[in-house]
């Protein structure tokens, strides 16, 4: 979870949802959200709600010990499902859970499968529902990965980054990425779906190296790739070294180049976008948690500064662990800060976030200056309009993706449609 928060009201005591929150719930899918916020060491790069052992004080403050993570964690699940009963939702069972981080699979196994239970227990788990969690490739062996599969885990997401030691090193990262294949071999002989995630613009990054990073990946003959541009975030160490001249910040061209020759590259491999940053082996594959977001369906989101959205109602979690567990301890709503979206502000989310999938974005969600903009849009070679007047969609075209912000405004009508990008000089997108 991103370290800033919005600006909004505190969270209520009592948890209670307004009752606009119920509203066409039942043809809204529920999901899951699990933060685990911790991490053997600390990425120069990454500004999560995540902490290292040293970082989070005295190993017998409630809270700052993984020992009891996932009995606070399965808590907070429990008070879920008393809350969305309290608040007058339908009772509707986990349809994707994600257990992300941090480093998840830092906790036993037995804890996970414990906060799994949890759901399956106190809101219940769809048929067929898709539950994953984030790994890195060195915190998993085939014993816990078979123990997942056996508690109903169905897929991993191992933080690959790169296959390149040296670009590692300038993430901080600490795997050893030989480990990356054979942490997929053990995955895939428990019977879990593997998705690789990849960073692509780190400083000093050559495209040889990129293209090396994409091969490597693809010979792990992955289910879903995921691959987003460096963002160096204002607060982390890696910020700090390009405040100071030791790296580069990453290249806007670069970044665009980078972008097309994964998309070339998995398309090749029969891997097919359906999300700006996102490429799955079929439809199935696609991470269906994540296209829950997308399309602003409903999410609770457990853990130390982990963000829920359920109906247009949004809230978040204390952000510290020790903090987060004292207020689920007491029987308290862990939520620290809330606000409840107007319908402007769910129409222009529903632009925003619709339009990054592949799938495309209903005409009809969009405003009517926006819908005028469509044919300049097409005529610049950002989007293609599909389907009659009244029913078609607005997909974006490659040259679209890299420049998915500018089309979002002009689809929004707050700007005026933009030339089209000219190959390497196009931005990257925001991943």
């Amino acid at each position: 979870m991103p370290s800033a928060l919005p600006l909004a009201g505190p969270a209520p005591a009592d948890g209670l949802l307004s009752a606009s929150a119920a509203v066409g719930a039942g043809e809204r899918a529920l999901g899951v959200y699990v933060h685990v916020p911790f991490c053997a060491a600390r990425c120069g790069y990454c500004d999560f709600n995540t902490y290292t052992a040293s970082e989070l004080g005295p190993a017998d403050l409630p809270g700052a010990s993984r020992d009891g993570y996932a009995a606070a964690a399965a808590a907070e699940v429990g008070y879920a499902a008393r809350v969305l009963e309290a608040s007058g939702l339908p009772a509707r069972p986990a349809a994707t859970v994600f257990v992300g981080g941090g480093t998840p699979t830092l906790l036993p196994a037995r804890d996970l499968a414990a906060v799994l239970g949890a759901v399956r227990s106190e809101l219940g788990l769809a048929e067929g529902a898709e539950v994953t969690t984030e790994a890195n490739p060195d915190s998993v062996t085939p014993g816990s990965l078979r123990q997942l599969a056996r508690a109903g885990f169905t897929r991993v997401s191992f933080g690959m980054q790169s296959a390149v030691p040296r670009v590692l090193g300038v993430l901080e990262r600490t795997h050893d990425p030989a480990r990356v294949p054979q942490a997929v071999a053990w995955a895939r002989d428990a019977g879990l779906a593997v998705s690789l995630d990849l960073i692509y613009g780190t400083p000093g990054e050559s495209t040889a190296d990129w293209r090396a990073s994409l091969d490597a990946a693809l010979a792990c003959e992955p289910d879903h790739v995921s691959a987003y541009a460096l963002v160096v975030e204002e607060g982390t160490a890696m910020a700090a070294r390009v405040r100071r001249g030791q790296l580069p910040e990453p290249d806007e061209d670069d970044l665009a180049d980078k972008y097309e020759l994964a998309d070339d590259v998995l398309a090749a491999a029969g891997m097919g976008w359906y999300e700006v940053s996102n490429w799955a082996r079929s439809p199935e594959h696609a991470c269906r948690h994540n296209l829950g977001y997308w399309r602003g369906q409903d999410w609770w989101g457990a853990g130390p500064g982990a963000h829920s959205h359920v109906g247009g109602v949004r809230w978040w979690n204390a952000k510290h662990p020790a903090a987060y567990a004292a207020r689920v301890a007491a029987g308290a709503s862990p939520a620290v800060g809330r606000e409840v979206l107007a319908d402007d502000d769910r129409r222009v989310e529903a632009v925003l976030l619709g339009v990054r999938l592949a799938e495309g974005l209903p005409l009809a969600a969009v405003p009517p200056a926006g819908r005028a903009a469509v044919p300049a849009l097409a005529a610049a070679g950002l989007v293609e309009a599909l389907g009659g007047p009244g029913c078609g969609r607005v997909v974006l075209t490659r040259s679209g993706r890299l420049l998915a912000d500018a089309v979002v405004r002009v689809l929004l009508g707050w700007d005026d449609a933009p030339a089209a990008p000219s190959g390497p000089d196009a931005a990257a997108p925001s991943g």
